[in-house]
Order: structure tokens, then sequence, then C-alpha cells
């Protein structure tokens, strides 16, 4: 078969596994959060200090809040069918128009927290690897051991307090410089500046992750025999390590990534916390306290569609990468 047809027939499978899997999330979100006590008539009546009972249940059928749950969960299978996420009664907006506004944020932070843990993990594997059992490959491994150890928001106040408080050289918080009125490069820089701080705290505990990963695959890989029966050839080690060793060795690391996006996701609501960073992370702390459970599934469903694809994306990587990967 073809490496088209291949990378067809993968992305084929992994499509048709999606639909259930999307459906059953759906669902089980929906009922999980009906557990939860109080709802978002409560949180809006609170906030206004002189709310009766009949206040509470205007708004409650305002927004169907008094049906039975079965009738809920319908009415939701129902928005969705015809592609709305539903309504707001915290920002009386639909859902769809606040998770637009706060996703771009949240996306540029994750792929660039993926982006440099996988590469600067890779890159610490590949030293650690090379120098097994010596002084690099110890030191890193130490530094490795602590970022994997230390919660990420205590790592962003740290981050805080060095770069911004006693150097001054990076913001501590925000995603621009507001009223800089900037455009075009100066503005791509200007919000690249703000990011490395929160993308840094993200990555750092998926980079010790990769790192011992790509070790771990790169020494297991060297003693393979095509690796032998490359040296045998006559190719250099560079071209070995790059061509057969790291090849090999990126097989785990991609297969991890895509599961921990769902965990970027997660973090991103503490660093998005620390950073005042205007994400989606933020806006599902606000939609947890608000009670807002209509935005919360918007972005679970959202998160879970990032996961999906994500791992349908390394489906078609590992495909690529290695051959023998067959398709069942």
């Amino acid at each position: 078969m073809s490496s088209i047809g291949r990378l067809a027939k993968t992305l084929r499978r992994t499509a048709l596994q999606a639909i259930p899997t999307i459906i059953g999330i759906v669902i089980i979100n929906f009922l999980l959060l009906q557990l939860a006590p109080g709802d978002a008539a409560d949180v809006l009546a609170g906030e206004s200090g002189s709310a009766t009972a009949e206040t509470l249940a205007a708004l409650r059928s305002r927004f169907g809040l008094d049906q039975p749950v079965v009738v809920q969960l319908i009415a939701y299978l129902d928005n969705l069918a015809h592609f709305s996420l539903g309504f707001s009664p915290r920002y009386n907006l639909p859902v769809a128009d606040i998770i637009a506004q706060r996703l771009p944020g949240t996306v540029a932070l994750m792929l660039t927290a993926l982006v440099i843990a996988i590469v600067l993990g890779v890159v610490l594997g590949i030293v650690m690897a090379s120098f097994a059992g010596r002084w690099p490959d110890r030191v890193i491994s130490i530094f490795a051991i602590l970022f994997y150890s230390i919660p990420g928001f205590w790592i962003g106040l740290m981050l805080i307090v060095l770069f911004s408080v006693k150097l001054g050289w990076l913001p501590s918080g925000g995603s621009e410089t507001i009223g800089a009125g900037n455009m075009g490069i100066s503005a791509l820089l200007d919000r690249l500046r703000y990011m490395i701080l929160p993308a840094t705290s993200l990555a750092l505990f998926y980079v010790a992750i990769y790192a011992r990963l790509a070790r771990a695959a790169m020494l297991e890989a060297q003693t393979q025999d095509y690796v032998r029966t490359a040296a045998a050839k006559g190719l250099s080690p560079l071209a070995i390590t790059i061509r057969h060793v790291l090849r090999n060795a990126l097989l785990p690391v991609t297969t991890l990534a895509g599961m921990h996006l769902g965990g970027l996701l997660g973090g991103a609501v503490v660093v998005e916390t620390v950073y005042s960073w205007p994400g989606l992370g933020r806006l599902a702390f606000e939609a947890v306290m608000s009670r807002d459970f209509s935005i919360l599934l918007g972005v679970l469903l959202l998160s879970s569609l990032l996961v999906i694809t994500a791992n349908m994306i390394v489906d078609l990587v590992q495909a690529w990468l290695d051959p023998r990967i067959e398709v069942r």
C-alpha cells in the first residue's frame, strides 16, 4: 500500500472512532455537571442581593433550568445538532461567541508550550543519551526531576519574581501592551513577549517528561540491529542518530504529546489565572465559580475535540514515521 493510501486509511479509521467518542463525552459531561450543587440562577440571584423565590423561579424558567435533566439533555443535544453551544446566563451572550473570543489566546499558548516542550525535551533527551552516565546526563536528570515535581503555579510565581519583579525584562501578566497601538510585526513581537513566561511555565513539566522519554527511547534504539547495520555500512554517527535512532525515538514522544494536549488545557487553567491570560482556562474557572454550566460544557466539548484532533494527527505522524505500523 502506498504512503498516501496508508495515511488515508489511518485518517478514516480514527475519524470513525471519534464520532461515538464525542457523543459519549457530551452526555457524560452533561450528567456529571448536573451533580454539582447550585446553578446560574442561584449565583445571579445572590449577586443581586435582593432576589426573592419568585425571581429565582423566573430565572430558572427563563434559562430552562427548571426542566427535568432528561429534557435539558435532549435540548442540549438538539442545540449541538444545529451547531449551537447554547446561551450563557452569566454573559447574556451565545456560548460560541464567548468561546470564540477566548479560544485564540489559549490555542496560541498551548501550541507554543507544546512546541517548547517537544523541541527542548527531545534536544535534552539526545544530550542525555549521548552522555549517558556522565555529568551532563546527571545534571539534566536532576533538573528534569525538579521540573516534574514542582507545581506549575509555583514555577509561574517564581518566574514572575525573577524576570518581572527583579530583572524587569518581561511583563508579569496580560496578553499585550494596552494602548500601545502596535501593528504588524511589532504587535506580534509584543504578544510573544507577553507569552514567554506563561508558555514556559506550562511547558517545563512536559519538558521533563519528553527528555526522560527521548533518552530512554534513544538508548534502546541504539542497541537495535538496524543501527549496527547502518554503522557497518559506514554511515556517520550523526547520520545514524538523525535517520535511524531519532526517528524511532520520536514515536513514544509523539504518542504522549497527543495525550498531553488535554493536560495542557488543564494546566492552562492555573497558568492563565496566575498570568491574567485571557483564555479558555480562565473562562472555565470563571464558569465554575458562576455555575454557568453552558459555558463549561462548551469548553469541555471544545477541549475534547482538540484532544481527539491531536490524536488523529499523532496517528498520521506515527504512520509516516514508521511504515511498519499497520492499520487494523
